[in-house]
């Protein structure tokens, strides 16, 4: 089979099969456009011809202009097409099987200290969009669901009696969370206005914008930064940090690491790990900073 039919028989199957997102095939797809022209370039088009030397080859050639990060990402895109390749019964042996991914630093995920996200939602109701606003920041830090997941609820997908959320994530993936008090306190209020958002537009979407339409990323991106600006927190902050906040404070909390792997939607636990290196990074600050016998004599 010709690398070209392969690329396109393991993006059809991605699809189908595993969910992709659009924004995740689109990815996929360039990168493997990388990876076919680098073998063409070296008289490569039959996927049966690809060796593991080729990967490497490959590999060295992308780390002169790409950082680790972006080549990892280019590995294992070409892991997954190759195992795929491999169970399909397209080549005899999966080659990239024994290439090592290349070892990424970790970056902790930021994350506001209670007291940061108390100030920030802290939203006196002046007008209309005020009672949306706060229900849609109570919510996004009331259950740690991604800012991408909050703009595509449905009025459908909350159940304030059961105190649940039905969330569609990564691939399509169904999961429900729950949600406490203040976000059904806030939400309830949203509600009873919601109508007078609509101007008589026919919009199922939970959360709206002054046009009657399905509040989008890019708004809700400005409404967290005028808020930042008007509160005087740092303006770096993005709508995920909300995200890695729920998280942080859970697990600093003592919340169970598979509940909050769950909650936010993580297929694989130990991306969930990389809170528990940011609760000992504050037990370590906090015994420095409070116990009487952690400092030189």
């Amino acid at each position: 089979m010709s690398i070209d039919d392969a690329i396109c028989d393991f993006i059809h199957y991605c699809i189908f099969e595993k969910g992709l997102s659009d924004k995740t095939r689109i990815s996929y797809q360039n990168d493997l456009k990388i990876y076919q022209l680098f073998l063409k370039e070296r008289g490569i088009v039959q996927a049966k011809d690809i060796s593991s030397d080729h990967i490497k080859e490959f590999l060295k050639v992308r780390h002169q202009d790409e950082s680790v990060s972006t080549i990892a990402h280019n590995l294992t895109v070409i892991k997954n097409f190759h195992l795929y390749l491999f169970r399909q019964k397209i080549v005899k042996q999966n080659v990239s099987e024994f290439i090592e991914r290349p070892k990424l630093k970790k970056r902790l995920p930021k994350a506001l200290s209670v007291e940061e996200v108390n100030l920030l939602l802290d939203i006196p109701f002046r007008c209309l969009f005020d009672y949306r606003n706060k229900a849609m920041l109570e919510l996004m830090y009331g259950t740690g669901i991604r800012v991408s997941e909050l703009v595509s609820l449905t009025v459908n997908d909350v159940d304030l009696e059961n105190c649940f959320i039905r969330v569609f994530g990564k691939g399509s993936k169904e999961r429900i969370v729950p949600i406490g008090e203040y976000c059904i306190y806030y939400l309830n209020l949203y509600l009873e206005k919601r109508n007078l958002f609509l101007k008589k537009k026919n919009c199922d979407n939970l959360f709206l914008n002054n046009h009657g339409l399905a509040m989008t990323r890019q708004g809700f991106y400005k409404i967290i930064k005028n808020l930042l600006k008007e509160k005087g927190l740092n303006p770096d902050v993005s709508p995920h940090t909300l995200r890695h906040s729920f998280a942080t404070h859970l697990i600093n909390y003592g919340a169970d690491l598979r509940s909050i792997q769950e909650m936010l939607g993580h297929a694989d636990i130990s991306t969930t790990k990389i809170y528990t290196e940011k609760s000992d990074e504050k037990v370590i600050d906090d015994y420095y900073k409070f116990h009487p016998r952690s400092h030189k004599i």
